[in-house]
Formats: C-alpha cells, sequence, structure tokens
C-alpha cells in the first residue's frame, strides 16, 4: 500500500498549492508556463534522488508584489533572484553565506518576512471589501483549532472564495496574459527598485532553502540529512529563471509533506507533476474566476504571525548577538530582507569594534 500513501501525500501537498498558485494569478502571473519549472524540477529529483521539491510559495509571492509595482517588474524580480541563486547554488556558497552572517541573523531575517507577511494580509483585507476578513477570521479559528496548515488554507480559502461569490457577488475576468496557454517571451526590465527586490527575493530563499529544505529532509527520518542545499539551490533557480523568461509564477522550496510518504522521492515527484497536468490543462484560471486573491489572506497571516514569526525569533533572540538581530528582524518586516540582513550584518561586526 506504499503506493496509495504516496498519492495521498501528493494529493495533499497539491491541494496546498492550488491557493497559492491562485494567489499567483491575482498578481498577473501567467502560470502555463510554470509547467516547465515542475517538470524541470520533478526531472531533476528523480534523476538525483532528492526528497525536496518546490511548489507555489506564499512568502516569495507576497514579498514580490511588494516590492515590484507590476508584472514586468515582478517577473524581472524573479529573473534577477534566480541568477543570483544560481551562483550561490552552482558555487556551494549557501552555508558560507550562513557562516559569515550567523544562524542569529539568518532567522531574525525569516522573522522579519514573517511580520511582513502578516502586514501585506492586513493590506490585502483592507483593500478587498470583506472577504479578506472573513478569510483571517476562519484561519485563525481554524488554526487554533487543529494546528494543521492545509486545514487552515482549505478552509480559508473555500469559505471566503463562497462570501466572495454568493455575498458579494465577485466574479473575476482575468487579463489574457494569465489564461492564455503558451509562451511568450518576457524581457527583463533593470532599474534600482528591481534589483533591491532580486537581492531582497534571493536573501529570503537563502532563508527558506535552509529552513524549509532541512526541515523537508528531517521529514524523511533518514540520517544524515538526504537534502542537497545545492542541488536544491540550483534546481529551483533554474526553474524560476526559466519560467520567469515566459512571464511564469515562480516556484520556490516549501515543507513538504511527501518527505513523510513511504516513498519520498516519489511522491515528491508525482506531486510537481500533478501540478503540471493541471497547469498545463488550464484548470487553475477556471478556478482563479471565482477565488479572489484577499482569500489567501488568512493563511498568510496565519503563516507569518503564528508559524514563520515565533520559532525564527525565539531562535534569534536566544543567543549573544541580540542586539543585531532585532535589527535585522525590524529592518526587514519594514523594509526588506535584504536591506535587513545587510543591517544586521553590519551590526554583528560593527558592535564587537565599538565594545558593545
Amino acid at each position: 500500500m506504499h503506493w496509495f500513501a504516496d498519492i495521498m501525500a501528493a494529493l495533499g501537498v497539491v491541494l496546498n498549492g492550488i491557493p497559492q498558485g491562485i494567489m499567483a494569478l491575482g498578481l498577473g502571473f501567467a502560470v502555463f508556463p510554470t509547467t516547465f519549472s515542475f517538470l524541470l524540477v520533478s526531472g531533476i529529483n528523480f534523476a538525483f534522488n532528492s526528497v525536496a521539491p518546490v511548489s507555489f510559495q506564499a512568502e516569495s509571492l507576497a514579498l514580490t508584489g511588494n516590492l515590484g509595482k507590476n508584472t514586468r517588474e515582478y517577473t524581472s524580480i524573479i529573473f534577477g533572484g534566480s541568477v543570483i541563486m544560481l551562483i550561490i547554488g552552482l558555487t556551494g556558497t549557501l552555508t558560507k553565506i550562513v557562516q559569515v552572517f550567523g544562524n542569529q541573523i539568518i532567522t531574525a531575517m525569516m522573522a522579519g518576512v514573517g511580520v511582513m507577511l502578516a502586514k501585506i494580509a492586513l493590506n490585502m483585507s483592507k483593500d478587498r471589501s470583506w472577504t479578506g476578513w472573513v478569510s483571517i477570521a476562519v484561519a485563525v479559528i481554524t488554526y487554533l483549532l487543529s494546528k494543521d496548515l492545509v486545514w487552515t488554507i482549505c478552509l480559508s480559502v473555500i469559505l471566503s472564495s463562497l462570501f466572495a461569490v454568493f455575498v458579494e457577488h465577485y466574479q473575476n475576468e482575468l487579463p489574457q496574459n494569465v489564461t492564455v496557454r503558451r509562451f511568450i517571451f518576457t524581457k527583463p526590465l533593470f532599474n534600482l527598485r528591481i534589483l533591491r527586490g532580486a537581492l531582497g527575493l534571493a536573501c529570503l530563499n537563502i532563508g527558506a532553502n535552509l529552513s524549509y529544505g532541512l526541515i523537508t529532509g528531517q521529514m524523511t527520518g533518514i540520517k544524515p540529512n538526504p537534502v542537497n542545499l545545492n542541488l536544491l539551490t540550483s534546481s529551483q533557480a533554474l526553474a524560476d529563471m526559466g519560467t520567469s523568461l515566459l512571464g511564469g509564477a515562480p516556484v520556490e522550496t516549501i515543507i513538504s509533506a511527501t518527505a513523510s510518504a513511504p516513498e519520498p522521492v516519489i511522491a515528491g515527484v508525482l506531486m510537481m507533476l500533478i501540478m503540471a497536468v493541471i497547469l498545463f490543462a488550464g484548470w487553475l484560471p477556471k478556478i482563479g474566476k471565482y477565488v479572489p486573491s484577499s482569500s489567501i489572506a488568512g493563511f498568510l497571516l496565519v503563516l507569518g504571525l503564528f508559524v514563520t514569526f515565533p520559532e525564527n525569533a525565539a531562535t534569534a533572540l536566544a543567543g549573544k548577538e541580540q542586539l543585531a538581530a532585532a535589527t535585522t528582524m525590524v529592518i526587514t518586516a519594514l523594509v526588506d530582507p535584504f536591506t535587513g540582513l545587510l543591517a544586521g550584518g553590519v551590526m554583528k561586526f560593527v558592535l564587537p569594534l565599538l565594545g558593545l
């Protein structure tokens, strides 16, 4: 019965990814080209026996939407971030970056991202009538009762979408670039805002690959940890680089329940292949017509405030470099992950010189 457990684990992660894919639609990303990303990484994972899959990730989508001004800038930010991450992955410098900044600064940055996600969720709700508030209420209640993110995202998205359709009479005609089922080359732009966004997205992915990737590896119960961080970083970067040039949505590292399946590699590959079929067939935009982007607000708030922030903040503030960690956390939340990481790194090296 191993195959049945593998399938159920894959379907559970697909169910978790669909609402975040709808969030990508709301930002104006074409999801058809993202088929390429899922096929590429599934092939790499199968070939190299990697247990860490990729999928739509709320954190990276929210950060990209917050730092860019339109879809063209979003895809340019993703392309720039993927170039940075590919260099990091191919040169194997991910662990060296952590050694330079230290675990406290990295986890402080992730805690700041948690606050940023909560802020985005609240702004999303203020701008989009009552649907976002319904999503937040359902998500908070569900998570407090179940402590389960899959139930949280499913119930909050479904119930808030039903409210939007039947109470607020919501129906969204998605733009053509979102629903078109062909590849359209999108030339990247470059300006200081895009550079800042690319650096911020790369910093987020450094933290996410370390934390989410290693957690996924730990879920397998295999020792030593079976996740190859350099392979994970390189494959994710290649996927994002290709899909961003076609106007597609990014895929990033996630904490995946497929790692706890009897055959974690097969389950992860199966999950990505199912997502590829959903995107290739054009089913996601059809669902997205009736699911407002604000329906994801509840999940973003819970993910940021209840999941990402507490654990990372506790780790960040537990060591000796509390002032540098606190600086990283606050500036990340107020500005972006790159600025927060840079500020924390400066504090880490300057404060001892001042005898503090």
